[in-house]
């Protein structure tokens, strides 16, 4: 008979076996999730001007993220610019009437500042400098070797057309995919239902696409770019997503909507699971060219904020459009 130490060194090597699999802590990666779903479906219970809060707060994070990112790098983004333009821009879209025409006067206003901000190269304070040794003392030498920069050759220095060309990437990625959030909230009478499609069916694209890839994922994706992604992982991915968002049609829309829409479901998995996985290959190939693991610390088993919002910010402009032409 198996004694109780026999069984916990057996779950912890089964732990330590998925944890290889999928890449992470699982558990940690757990934990976090649900305190994160948690956050978010009490600030849309409450109301949805504060998940808009919560949006602006994780936009925040993410930008100082990539900030800290783009300074191992030797590249310099104007982040306190970046919060105040990023910051207006979603506050403004989802509360101004013309919710489009505001996004894109807010955009071009924010790129000139940025623009002018990236050129200066202020800082202020040591705290990046700080973060910047940090990150790179907690990154192995494989990744630094494989990076486009030469992280052991001492500081970077770049002309201040590259600061202001990754500054203003840091603003199309960021606050203008993540207005495309914003401006689904305010169509028609379903705000919740589409903020969850949003946040929620580019998550269960990961998860579906983790344990598909953990378990059946024998066709490399894309092997140079991200080892761990595969074809069946994808597959995985898609079919997580449609079933996410046929539960969430099916607790939203009339049954006589069916009729029409039954559809849209199948769409939005796929068309969330393909872009989301592309979102992933991005931020990925974004990291490997930086000379990093990843975008932050923030989310235990999840990495940084950027980690977990890549494909969500990716997805959103797709799944914006969809809902826009499908009249939901």
């Amino acid at each position: 008979m198996e004694t109780r130490e026999q069984r916990e060194h057996e779950a912890e090597e089964a732990i330590d076996a998925i944890n290889k699999k999928t890449g992470r802590n699982m558990p940690q990666a757990i934990g976090t999730a649900v305190v994160l779903i948690a956050i978010i479906l009490a600030c849309l219970l409450v109301s949805i001007d504060l998940f808009v809060v919560l949006l602006v707060v994780f936009m925040i994070l993410a930008l100082w993220e990539l900030r800290v990112d783009f300074a191992t790098a030797g590249l310099h983004i104007p982040v306190v610019v970046l919060w105040i333009c990023s910051t207006v821009t979603l506050i403004a879209t989802y509360y101004a009437p013309r919710h489009i025409a505001t996004m894109a006067m807010c955009m071009l206003v924010s790129s000139v500042l940025v623009t002018l901000a990236a050129s200066a190269k202020l800082s202020i304070g040591t705290r990046l400098s700080t973060a910047v040794a940090a990150k790179l003392a907690s990154t192995d030498a494989g990744a630094r070797l494989e990076s486009s920069f030469n992280h052991e050759g001492g500081e970077q220095h770049h002309s201040r057309l590259s600061h202001v060309a990754v500054s203003l990437f840091t603003l199309l990625y960021i606050p203008l995919l993540g207005s495309c959030i914003v401006i689904a909230l305010t169509f028609n009478a379903h705000p919740v239902a589409h903020a969850i499609m949003l946040v929620f069916l580019p998550a269960l694209s990961d998860t579906g696409g983790l344990f598909a890839g953990a378990w059946f994922g024998k066709h490399k994706l894309s092997p140079r770019i991200s080892p761990k992604k595969s074809v069946e992982g994808l597959v995985g991915s898609m079919l997580f997503a449609m079933a996410g968002a046929f539960a969430i049609f099916a607790c939203t829309y009339d049954p006589s909507l069916w009729a029409s829409r039954w559809w849209v479901p199948v769409v939005a998995g796929i068309m969330v699971g393909v872009v989301g996985t592309f979102g992933d290959l991005c931020a990925s190939m974004l990291k490997r060219d930086i000379g990093i693991k990843d975008m932050g610390h923030l989310l235990k088993g999840h990495g940084g904020v950027m980690d977990r919002i890549d494909s969500i910010l990716l997805s959103a402009p797709f799944t914006c459009l969809l809902l826009w032409a499908t009249g939901l």
